[in-house]
């Protein structure tokens, strides 16, 4: 079985983003061939809250628009109180072991993203993403384009 994918904000920004560049050209093509391999992608709902806010900010309503149409192409996984609470459980960890993912006062969505895919209670996950680092420490995760259909 292959691992089911969630999509973090780096490839799901580049999806929506409106300029073709080589690189969202690779990440369009990327995600076609998970769909059509019949992979299980998922947009986690935090990542949509990132992303969209950033969106919203910046007035790119076309990106939204294709935000919106991924989410529905692809699975859309809404926030549970416990993801909430494995987030915060996580959150605590890292700080404990002295290795936070980010300052004190943040949300830490990287937590929220990790506590969202533990959730699922399936050993096959994966983080589709562009920063390992964070994400690794708590669930499988790779850079976007090392994810193969």
């Amino acid at each position: 079985m292959k691992p089911i994918v969630f999509l973090d904000s780096g490839p799901l920004g580049m999806l929506c983003h409106s300029r073709r560049s080589a690189v969202t050209t690779a990440c369009e093509q990327w995600f076609a061939s998970l769909l059509y391999a019949g992979r299980r992608v998922i947009v986690p709902e935090i990542i949509d809250y990132e992303l969209r806010r950033e969106l919203l900010r910046i007035s790119r309503h076309r990106a939204i628009v294709r935000l919106d149409a991924l989410a529905r192409i692809a699975e859309y996984q809404p926030l549970t109180t416990v993801a909430m609470r494995l987030a915060a459980e996580l959150w605590a960890q890292a700080r404990q072991q002295g290795q936070p993912t980010a300052g004190d006062n943040t949300i830490d969505a990287d937590m929220i993203l990790a506590a969202q895919a533990l959730t699922l209670g399936n050993s096959d996950v994966v983080i589709a993403t562009t920063n390992v680092g964070h994400l690794s420490r708590f669930v499988p995760a790779e850079l976007w384009q090392h994810v193969s259909p």
